[in-house]
């Protein structure tokens, strides 16, 4: 089997324990066989209530943990986790699977690929609902928008970013599509000079509330999204164009 990056991982014919070290695939294997998980990061939320060995984070994976699990596939992503700590699982025998997400049609097949190769187990219902659901593109672009996704220092969506392709598929256009960086370092008056009609202001990985965000763009529409939706792949694809879309045109005036 290869994995996004095309390498050869050797999973076996059948698997019973799965590591993941990316929330979006933990809640991926979770909502489609959860007696396969057997660890996961700190970080991994949902489902709520998920009873799993803890590997710290996604920067920092406790490796020792991790191989005293056993794991049949060990579950990351290329942009997530480090390429050391991958290849130091690697070097204990343990089958790591890379995934490369950049788009939502990136998104789609590398969960297929996921579930039907990584973890041998059948195509799932849910993903069939979010293909349905992304069906659709919205070819009108009907505000210019700035990402932060970081602030002290502010840091936006560049280009060839998930969260990016997200909201461009909803009309958004992103003012730094075109960024060389996937996420820049932007100074906030540079930010502004840029002429946003609207700034996106996710309560992930930085926590922005209406109280810490939207002060730094005077007269600019705010729109503070869920995170989970725009920025996770995986069963909240399925409900993530519509919910999505809510919150963008209650925001912008007029919308």
């Amino acid at each position: 089997m290869r994995d996004d990056t095309g390498a050869t991982v050797p999973v076996p014919a059948r698997v019973r324990r799965v590591v993941s070290l990316v929330p979006s695939l933990t809640e991926t294997v979770a909502a489609t066989s959860p007696g396969l998980l057997v660890g996961a990061t700190d970080w991994c939320s949902h489902p709520a209530g998920l009873d799993v060995t803890r590997v710290r984070g996604t920067k920092n994976p406790d490796l020792e943990r991790i191989g005293s699990l056993r794991p049949d596939v060990v579950l990351a992503n290329f942009e997530e986790n480090r390429a050391a700590d991958l290849d130091a699982l690697r070097a204990r025998g343990l089958p790591v699977w890379v995934t490369v997400i950049r788009t939502v049609r990136e998104a789609l097949a590398s969960l297929d690929h996921v579930l039907t190769g990584a973890c041998r187990l059948p195509r799932p219902a849910w993903l069939d609902e979010a293909e349905a659901a992304w069906r659709q593109e919205t070819r009108e672009r009907w505000c210019r928008a700035v990402i932060p996704v970081w602030r002290r220092p502010w840091m936006v969506v560049g280009g060839e970013t998930f969260t990016g392709d997200v909201l461009a598929r909803l009309g958004v256009e992103n003012l730094y599509a075109g960024h060389p960086e996937r996420y820049p370092k932007i100074p906030i008056d540079r930010l502004r000079e840029a002429g946003p009609d609207l700034v996106v202001l996710p309560d992930e990985p930085y926590r922005f509330t209406a109280e810490d965000g939207p002060e730094s763009f005077p007269g600019v529409d705010a729109a503070l999204l869920d995170g989970r939706f725009l920025t996770w792949y995986g069963p909240s694809l399925v409900e993530a164009p519509a919910v999505l879309s809510a919150q963008l045109r209650r925001t912008v005036r007029g919308g």
